[in-house]
């Protein structure tokens, strides 16, 4: 009997305490929306995921300003493959963005009439 008591007042003490946690989630939601602090957080987001600079990419796959195009592809394939065997996903997408950098700059679309 007091066992089952026990187990009511948990149930219902956790169900009170839920709705209060979403209620006061989508009060704080609303708050956010009134106060473009949730447009802010969108925002910094945003500035957060921009184009990685030239400077990153040469960093992240070792490389100088005056390694060719050749060297850049074989340490991409290199490192590209190393993190596709076991490694890491977030470095594997690191190495193909720095890669996307450079082919921006040494693959400049000729601009010739």
């Amino acid at each position: 009997m007091a066992g089952r008591l026990l187990a009511n007042l948990i149930v219902m003490g956790g169900t009170v305490v839920g709705r209060a946690v979403i209620q006061a989630y989508r009060q704080a939601i609303v708050n956010a929306n009134k106060t473009g602090a949730a447009q802010e957080a969108i925002n910094g987001i945003r500035r957060a995921s921009k184009a990685m600079t030239e400077q990153e990419a040469r960093q992240i796959l070792g490389i100088s300003e005056k390694t060719s195009w050749e060297e850049i592809m074989q340490k991409y394939d290199v490192m590209f493959e190393k993190n596709a065997k076991g490694g890491s996903f977030y470095l594997q997408s690191k190495v193909h963005r720095a890669k996307e950098c450079l082919e921006s700059i040494y693959h400049k679309p000729d601009v010739t009439n």
